[in-house]
């Protein structure tokens, strides 16, 4: 969109803070935990970091950089490359498709909240209406494991399928609409909507409370986690490194995984954030705190949940392990189980279902963002009319979010949850490393880099975009399609992915010449690629044709004086 306008963050504290709202999410507190315990407790985390080091800041580092260049979303970045611009469709598709569940499991939360205000607990005890006979309490003396789906069950996971969410025994039995879950879903859109709709400017100044504030809660709950009985042997169990689990392969696709779809690369966000940075912000410094940062709060919430469940582990008479589980089930039945074991335990059970709604509403702002700048960028004329299309993109979203509210809902978030990105979102990333290092060019990219940042990129992250992070991508993706199961889960899988090959067909049809050159012609850069402002897109025309010295010769001094 050269010679558009395009919003700019008020500070670039404005953008860190998005930017760490859209990778910390719930993923950090019922996912990490639990996959860390799993593969090897401290022996895991050498995996971790290590693919965090070739993989994480790598690819965040690539999209920031795209996306603060080209003052470009998802779409549009890949102006770099216009064969593949059908990968920018099938993002704005997959995020459309996680939003609307995802808003969905940002209404348990609120119902959380709403019932932790009566007392006791309604989750505390078998003797409610909907308990069936089945239900047995968590005592000192139980055999039952806390949120056990076998012959005997407990009353926080009775509440939870049961009272909540009224749950039908099958995806097929969709059922009517669970009304409380639909009113909690309309009331996540409207706060939603009222925090995006004057755009990065009011995002900007939201997430400084929606960011911030669950790290207070998170401390306040570390806080009075490692002081329950029994917190030590959860910790120690957490992080008691097994070093024979570094020989299993598993081990290593699960850190990979983990780390691949908690920072969000390939999904637009990242792009999205860093086309609304100043052109020659200097991105590397925060493209390396945000996956640190991430990755940090995943250990600590570690600490925070498995010193609870330890607690719990204690009171129950069981072991850690028959406590420990991942997913919805930590947070909605395993967590509030250990919470009716404290003492205040309505202020702890507000406390931790408010922490999760903002860890989880961030992430929705982002990705919405994503979806809309999306399309405006690509659609510049339509910019005038921002608030219009946000209030409808958001209707339509809400619209189809509500299938998630019914009976079958949580069968529907599941299906979703485990297919919608395991194909395309690994497929986006390898194409946006061919675009930038293969058709565009290295050299090219060194040269614009250096223009935009004063910084030389170094070979140390070509190495990597060129060589190392394809392999991985194509691990994790041949890893996460393992999962795929069902004709539903391969439709829900590639639904998003056949906007690729249809886009680039189209483009080679509607090209002239034979057929190997309308290929090559379409996946050179075209003509909108490049800065969005007119004064540094003059600038950086003029400076690359004034470049006659060798690419691998420059450095700040020559960037000063050529530009």
């Amino acid at each position: 969109m050269a010679g558009g306008s395009h919003e700019r963050w008020g500070s670039q504290l404005e953008y860190l803070l998005s930017c760490l709202g859209y990778a910390v999410g719930i993923g950090n507190i019922w996912r990490f935990p639990y996959l860390c315990y799993r593969n090897g407790g401290g022996a895991f985390l050498i995996p971790y970091f290590l693919t965090l080091v070739i993989c994480g800041i790598p690819l965040v580092y690539l999209e920031t950089t795209l996306g603060q260049f080209a003052s470009a979303g998802c779409i549009s970045i890949f102006n770099i490359n216009p064969l593949f611009k059908g990968a920018g469709y099938a993002v704005i598709l997959v995020n459309i498709i996680a939003t609307t569940y995802f808003a969905a499991i940002m209404s348990f939360p609120l119902l959380y909240i709403y019932h932790s205000f009566t007392s006791p607990l309604p989750w505390q005890n078998c003797g409610n209406s909907w308990n069936t006979d089945r239900c047995s309490e968590l005592t000192g003396n139980s055999t039952s494991v806390i949120g056990s789906t076998g012959a005997v069950t407990t009353p926080e996971d009775e509440f939870f399928h049961i009272r909540l969410l009224q749950m039908s025994p099958n995806i097929h039995e969709i059922g009517g609409i669970v009304w409380p879950l639909f009113c909690c879903n309309l009331i996540c859109w409207v706060f939603v909507y009222l925090c995006i709709c004057g755009g990065v400017k009011s995002v900007g100044k939201i997430v400084y409370f929606t960011v911030l504030f669950p790290y207070v809660v998170l401390f306040a709950l570390f806080i009075r986690g490692v002081t329950l009985p029994g917190a030590g042997q959860g910790i120690l169990y957490f992080i008691l490194p097994d070093w024979s689990q570094l020989k299993n392969p598993k081990v290593w696709a699960d850190a990979a995984t983990q780390i691949f779809y908690s920072l969000g690369p390939g999904w637009g966000g990242l792009v999205s954030m860093a086309s609304f940075n100043k052109f020659h912000y200097d991105n590397l410094r925060s493209s390396i705190i945000i996956p640190i940062v991430n990755s940090g709060t995943s250990i600590w919430a570690g600490f925070v949940v498995f010193s609870v469940l330890g607690f719990a582990a204690e009171r129950a008479g069981v072991p850690v392990s028959e406590v420990a589980t991942a997913g919805p089930g930590l947070a909605f039945i395993t967590y509030p189980a250990a919470v009716t074991l404290m003492p205040a335990p309505n202020f702890w059970a507000i406390t931790f279902f408010v922490m999760l709604f903002f860890l989880g509403i961030d992430t929705m702002f982002v990705t919405i963002e994503a979806v809309i700048t999306g399309f405006l960028d690509e659609y510049p004329k339509l910019h005038r009319r921002r608030k219009l299309i946000t209030l409808m993109t958001c209707l339509v979203l809400f619209s189809i979010s509500t299938i998630c509210n019914t009976k079958a809902g949580l069968h529907i978030i599941g299906l979703l949850d485990s297919h919608v990105a395991i194909a395309c979102v690994p497929i986006v990333c390898i194409l946006e490393l061919v675009a930038a290092v293969y058709t565009y060019g290295q050299d090219k990219l060194r040269m614009d880099v250096l223009f935009m940042t004063g910084r030389p990129l170094t070979n140390f992250w070509l190495i990597l975009w060129r060589y190392i992070l394809p392999v991985i991508l194509l691990v994790v993706a041949g890893y996460s399609l393992r999962e795929a199961s069902g004709v539903a889960g391969w439709c829900v899988a590639l639904a998003s992915v056949v906007c690729i090959p249809i886009y680039a067909m189209t483009v080679i049809y509607m090209s002239r010449g034979p057929i190997l050159q309308r290929i090559k012609e379409n996946c050179r850069a075209n003509a909108l690629w490049g800065p969005a402002e007119i004064e540094v897109r003059e600038q950086w025309n003029t400076y690359r044709n004034k470049l006659h010295v060798p690419l691998h010769a420059l450095n700040n001094e020559a960037c000063t004086q050529i530009t």
